[in-house]
């Protein structure tokens, strides 16, 4: 298995190279966006992602220097192309929670093949909704800093990711992902803050990350397969967590998870597998620990 996730990885690192080396970059400043952090350049960002995924060629879209503030964005594929987003800046939410609605996310990556997110750092400005969930008012959701849906042949790239509603990455119904020197840090007080969740997806690589969060610095659920960390420092935070597993009677189970060289600093927990005690059809979990 650790041969198969070898080459996973491989996979992952010559899309990378053939990304990299596109010749159709899209600068959302050309398209309307403002480095000044205050005006909202959602539209800039959607309007320089759909001319990239409709491009013939492999394609960038491209975010400069500065800050950017954008509220819930979609960039759907499918795309005709490989595509980069690099991002340069730092990309901010706004600094009123309620502006990113219910919807649950904050920036969606949905049916995109062959994508590579590069660089940057995403601000989400959590702070406020924290203290809305503690006070115990009436809060929306909150919302998942960045999420990939439906997603093949991905690599995530030195993305900082800060102050998130909720979790920071999340890969769902995904297939062959490398996430890699990613730094995710929320204070160690914000509710449900996970560094990264995996669900439902295959072939999945974590590698050389620094996960400094207020929930679990991985969280692993139902139908995850394939899955490797490696080299990840982690806390403060729960620890790399497997579920919690069993809640429904029908539900996919977990298999072929392996951790290597992990540091675990002022982490409640190094790994744990949570389980709800009733009957479930799922299978067994498959996990292995190394030095």
């Amino acid at each position: 298995m650790a041969t198969k996730l070898s080459i996973s990885c491989l996979i992952c690192l010559l899309f990378t190279f053939f990304i990299e080396s596109s010749n159709a970059a899209y600068n959302v400043n050309t398209y309307g966006a403002k480095p000044d952090g205050k005006t909202d350049s959602t539209q800039s960002f959607l309007k320089a992602w759909t001319l990239a995924c409709n491009a013939a060629q492999a394609s960038t879209v491209l975010i400069p220097k500065g800050r950017y503030l954008i509220k819930a964005a979609v960039f759907r594929g499918p795309c005709m192309n490989r595509i980069t987003f690099q991002i340069d800046g730092t990309i901010v939410a706004p600094t009123d929670y309620r502006a990113l609605g219910n919807s649950g996310y904050w920036i969606l990556f949905i049916k995109v093949d062959r994508l590579t997110v590069y660089g940057g750092t995403l601000d989400a400005n959590g702070a406020a909704f924290w203290a809305c969930r503690k006070s115990g008012n009436n809060c929306p959701v909150g919302a998942r800093s960045i999420t990939f849906n439906w997603a093949n042949n991905v690599v995530i790239s030195g993305l900082t990711s800060i102050n998130s509603q909720l979790s920071h990455l999340v890969i769902n119904s995904c297939n062959n992902v490398l996430v890699r020197n990613a730094k995710l840090i929320a204070p160690d007080q914000s509710p449900n803050t996970d560094g990264i969740h995996v669900q439902s997806s295959n072939g999945v690589t974590i590698t050389s990350g620094i996960l400094q969060t207020g929930d679990d610095c991985i969280s692993i659920g139902p139908g995850t397969r394939n899955l490797l960390m490696n080299n990840i420092k982690c806390g403060p935070g729960h620890g790399v967590s497997i579920g919690s597993l069993g809640k429904e009677l029908n539900e996919d189970g977990v298999q072929n998870v392996t951790l290597t060289n992990a540091v675990f600093t002022g982490s409640d927990n190094g790994v744990r597998i949570k389980s709800w005690a009733r009957a479930s059809n799922s299978f067994d979990v498959l996990v292995r620990l190394q030095e």
